[in-house]
């Protein structure tokens, strides 16, 4: 199965770092944010952390996972479940703080940023890297896909014994697509949010920064 063009891509954060994202235009790699000593609301595993910064990419760029600004391939991730279950420790923040941030493969490719994209979570000793884009056929795009959907997306992406085709599906929901250093905001088409009361103050950030950046109210984004 193909994947949809054009493909989009989810990269999410908590709220209470809008403001240095748009004061400076750009979303920042983890390394990039911590050679600028640049403080951020952090909703990521401190474990899964540890291996981002030491795997290498084995594709060019190069460099490690946190050289890249992390994106999915869908909205909704079991990432996002898991914060809104309160199970990463340290991370204060619940789903209504948390906004999904999107752009397309194809916008970045255009822009000639840098990219490597995995076929599962990058972390994982099984993921597969690639940087040409005609890899991507070698994503299980049936699992994103398949009905029923949100916004086209399958509902569900938890693992289930019974059933082969999705003993790895959570894995393979969480397949990334990694930019090197930074994202312009500029290539942004919209910023997905959980209700009415966060996209406003979404919205005042933005304009607080003069971005001029699309808010919406994406229920189906979230649980």
């Amino acid at each position: 199965m193909k994947h949809v063009t054009p493909l989009r891509v989810f990269h999410i954060t908590a709220i209470c770092n809008l403001a240095d994202i748009a004061k400076s235009k750009a979303l920042y790699s983890k390394a990039m944010l911590q050679k600028k000593k640049v403080a951020y609301g952090d909703i990521a595993y401190q474990g899964a952390q540890g291996k981002r910064a030491t795997k290498l990419v084995e594709k060019p760029p190069a460099g490690t996972i946190h050289d890249y600004v992390p994106f999915y391939f869908a909205p909704r991730s079991p990432m996002l479940f898991t914060i809104n279950n309160g199970n990463v420790p340290g991370c204060p923040y619940r789903q209504a703080d948390i906004v999904h941030l999107v752009t397309t493969v194809e916008a970045i490719h255009e822009d000639g940023l840098e990219f490597v994209f995995y076929d599962c979570n990058a972390t994982l000793n099984v993921a597969n890297c690639f940087n040409d884009l005609k890899d991507l056929e070698k994503i299980q795009w049936e699992l994103f896909y398949e009905t029923p959907r949100l916004d086209g997306y399958c509902k569900y992406w938890n693992c289930r014994s019974d059933n082969p085709k999705y003993m790895r599906r959570q894995e393979i929901r969480q397949a990334e697509f990694l930019v090197h250093s930074k994202v312009p905001l500029k290539l942004m088409t919209m910023v997905g949010v959980r209700n009415d009361e966060i996209a406003e103050e979404v919205r005042g950030i933005f304009k607080n920064a003069s971005v001029k950046l699309t808010v919406e109210v994406k229920p189906e984004w979230y649980f």
